[in-house]
């Protein structure tokens, strides 16, 4: 791969848009970018993002005795952004981007960026408005909903800074959205990045062929200034060779309503997998494996979904459900509402979301522990790291807030695979 230091290269700078929790960002971290900025709309992910750029820089300055110190309550985090930001200043801007906002955050990205050039633009913008899963729950198929129209800011970000490559991150169904004439987004875009001196490729990327626990597919699309064409960051299939519990099984049991958002040992030894992978933290240890509570009918109905997994290798169906535990009226479709994340499968499914309204679809397959799985399993999932904590507005711990940030990510190390074959093309 291109060594930037070997070459006496500076590290490439990128601002990430639409940055969410970072999973995209902290990927390209790994692989060696410097992020110069993040714009993110959600308050909650904002301060993610900054305590995530806290543990790098105490990371770099040797001190991350005072990260783990925050992560165990001995500090606020008023007191840690002190010590990792004394000038106040950090890169993370707290914006929606719109037409009203642009020139806000032009000003200060301009600030952050100097006279450097720079050299990358990943992200990509919320996906409800093109998943299939938000056009079926829509009633309007979300024809007409501003998000579908996010990507011409994004090009204001192209058109202003000029960036050698960038990164366009989003669902499967951005390739068949349409507006009520039947034109396609995607239709849209090509021309528009291609208008501002792109040429583009893209793929669709599916992250268990390549070493992720997790059945996601994921359209990326990459653009590089000029002409030039086969830059598409290629990545190699690799056949799994672990198992979800090799991801999750040395977490402490717990049953449901038990463990805490702060820092907590892990006492089991990790998987060949777990260990190769770089997630693990120094210390040895993690945060936010607790346990959502359950009521007792929907405990009993996750006993039954895995049993029937771990005996038959089969999946439940709502309608396989005695009578007693049934709630809901719709008895013909969303019959799969209830759904064991397998152990003795290379990849869970995909981890989305919704995961934070309930547990019901990503029940933990050790029926002794009888629960849904915690923020840190489906971050495990998500691939990142041990010591990446999830932050919520107030600063009091939220469940809710890290499992929607979570559900809401690029898996990390999936972002470090495409980040280090793209600087193959960076020359």
């Amino acid at each position: 791969m291109f060594d930037f230091a070997a070459k006496n290269c500076s590290r490439p700078i990128f601002i990430d848009l639409f940055a969410g929790a970072g999973g995209l960002s902290e990927g390209f971290v790994r692989a060696g970018f410097d992020p110069v900025a993040h714009v993110e709309a959600d308050p909650g992910a904002a301060y993610t993002l900054r305590t995530r750029e806290a543990f790098h820089l105490l990371r770099v300055r040797g001190n991350l005795s005072a990260y783990d110190a925050y992560l165990s309550g001995q500090l606020k985090r008023s007191e840690l952004y002190s010590l990792a930001f004394p000038s106040g200043s950090n890169s993370v801007i707290n914006d929606t981007i719109g037409r009203e906002s642009l020139a806000k955050i032009f000003e200060r990205l301009d600030a952050r960026i100097g006279a450097r050039r720079l050299d990358l633009i990943v992200g990509g913008p919320p996906c409800q408005a093109y998943s299939l899963v938000g056009r079926a729950r829509s009633e309007q198929k979300m024809i007409g909903d501003q998000r579908n129209y996010l990507f011409v800011y994004y090009a204001e970000f192209l058109r202003r800074y000029r960036p050698k490559f960038f990164i366009f991150e989003n669902v499967v169904g951005l390739l068949t959205a349409h507006e009520i004439d039947g034109t396609r987004y995607f239709d849209m875009m090509l021309p528009l990045f291609k208008e501002l001196g792109y040429s583009i490729e893209h793929k669709i990327i599916a992250a268990d062929e390549h070493g992720i626990p997790q059945k996601r597919k994921r359209v990326i699309l990459v653009g590089r200034r000029g002409r030039k064409g086969g830059f598409f960051p290629e990545l190699e299939k690799v056949s799994a060779d672990f198992l979800v519990k090799d991801a999750i099984g040395d977490l402490p049991s717990l049953h449901a309503g038990k463990g805490k958002p702060s820092i907590i040992s892990l006492k089991k030894p990790p998987s060949r997998w777990l260990a190769e992978s770089g997630l693990l933290a120094k210390g040895g240890g993690t945060t936010w494996h607790v346990a959502r509570p359950h009521n007792s009918r929907d405990l009993r109905i996750f006993k039954k979904v895995v049993n029937k997994w771990n005996k038959n290798g089969k999946r439940l169906s709502y309608n396989d459900l005695p009578e007693s535990l049934k709630t809901h009226n719709n008895r013909s479709s969303f019959l799969d509402r209830f759904k064991v994340v397998a152990a003795d499968l290379p990849a869970s499914h995909t981890v989305v979301a919704h995961i934070s309204k309930d547990g019901n679809y990503y029940i933990h397959p050790d029926n002794a522990q009888n629960r849904s799985l915690t923020p840190r399993e489906a971050a495990r999932l998500q691939t990142f790291p041990d010591d990446f904590y999830f932050e919520s507005v107030s600063g009091e711990p939220s469940r809710t807030s890290a499992f929607m940030q979570i559900g809401n990510a690029v898996p990390v190390l999936l972002a470090e695979k495409i980040a280090r074959k793209l600087v193959e093309s960076w020359s």
